[in-house]
């Protein structure tokens, strides 16, 4: 190879994919430390279905606020120099949460919060994408798996902590410490974003706005598969609390067995994928999310929603990681850019899944409105049935 191979310079392929994962790693445990406390700073609050609801517009708010400038911004700096710098004010952002005393104060911190958050989602797939090509084989869903590892050790520390009655700042101080060592160590061994070539072709092709097309065709699938994580991470203990009647220092065990079977499915994308093509992976997922859902709300109890969960964490696992894979592959024009595009459709899944659940709790219950996510788990195996780009994979 040429460009990909320039790529891994000075330090050696696995050393540079082990800081790319611990990096992922960082941004999975900030925001499942956050979703971990939900119940408790909801509890704090004293604020009601409907409010939460309209709460946590706030992280896809500030999600959307970065997606404006993040694709750009980093297309001409470089996700190598903006990664650091988004990182340290996730975690900042963090622990304003944590300090937040006041509804209006939440919005704030979530705001930026959300704003980092996407810097950092999409400075480090960028990352991503440019080793998976010098690999020449799938390896994105272990990055993500990464992700899910630390959604799933900052569910573990979230129950224990709240177990211990630590309030929300001093838990994610501790978090905060760890995550910056972390950058640190890791900081070196980040890359400069491969530069793809561009030829007359690609030039007249882009003005015609058909093959990047396929990048919005992408970002609905993801938007899907995004609604559905959205509704565990935002809504999982609080589905245990109300509707199944779980205690609620229990809750956070939702999150921790999705985030299990996530984390452990992300590891097996890679090789299901070289096996049985993107498109099989991508179906399956949308089955297992729709299967556990819809458990989830026929059956009320306990160890059958935890079972769900499961099932809903190996629906997920395959979803976001493969999409990004092809479109920043697939893309002529800059990969940062290209995820962006992909990142500011799926997100709207974030945007509208979570808040919508509330409202329609607010109104019924939430057994509706996982019935409806489960929805989205059967439009992904349409949609992936019916989008060429999944015929080349």
């Amino acid at each position: 190879m040429t460009l990909e191979q320039t790529y891994l310079s000075k330090a050696s392929n696995s050393r540079i994919r082990l800081a790319i994962f611990c990096l992922y790693f960082c941004t999975g445990i900030c925001f499942s430390s956050w979703a971990s406390r939900i119940p408790d700073i909801k509890t704090t609050l004293g604020l009601g279905d409907a409010a939460w609801g309209t709460i946590l517009l706030m992280i896809p708010i500030g999600q959307i606020c970065g997606m404006t400038i993040s694709g750009l911004v980093i297309s001409k700096v470089g996700s190598k120099k903006i990664l650091p710098f988004a990182l340290l004010g996730y975690v900042i952002a963090l622990l304003f949460i944590g300090l937040s005393s006041t509804e209006y104060a939440l919005i704030i911190s979530l705001i930026v919060f959300g704003f980092f958050g996407n810097f950092c989602n999409i400075s480090i797939n960028t990352q991503a994408v440019s080793l998976e090509a010098a690999y020449n084989k799938p390896i994105m869903a272990s990055f993500h798996g990464g992700w899910s590892l630390a959604g799933l050790a900052g569910a573990s520390v979230g129950l224990l902590m709240a177990s211990l009655h630590l309030l929300p700042i001093y838990h994610f101080c501790i978090i905060g410490s760890v995550v910056i060592i972390t950058l640190i160590i890791n900081k070196q061994y980040l890359q400069p974003d491969v530069k793809k070539e561009k030829d007359p072709t690609d030039i007249a092709a882009k003005k015609k706005n058909k093959p990047e097309t396929f990048l919005f065709l992408l970002g609905i699938v993801a938007f899907c598969g995004m609604a559905a994580e959205g509704a565990m991470a935002d809504w999982s203990g609080l589905y245990l609390i109300d509707v199944v009647g779980t205690p609620k220092h229990l809750a956070p065990i939702g999150l921790a067995a999705y985030m299990v079977t996530m984390a452990s499915g992300r590891f097996l994308i890679d090789k299901a994928t070289q096996k049985w093509g993107r498109r099989r992976v991508v179906q399956a997922g949308g089955i297992l999310i729709a299967t556990g859902l819809f458990a989830a709300v026929a059956f009320p109890h306990f160890i059958t929603v935890i079972i769900a969960f499961m099932i809903i964490g190996f629906g997920t696992a395959g979803i976001v990681p493969t999409i990004y894979s092809i479109a920043g592959q697939r893309t002529r024009i800059s990969t940062s850019i290209a995820l962006t595009i992909v990142s500011s459709v799926s997100f709207l899944g974030f945007l509208m899944g979570p808040p919508l659940i509330g409202y329609i709790a607010s109104a019924t219950n939430l057994r509706y409105s996982y019935a409806l996510i489960g929805l989205f788990g059967i439009c992904i195996v349409v949609l992936a049935s019916m989008i060429k780009v999944f015929r080349k994979e």
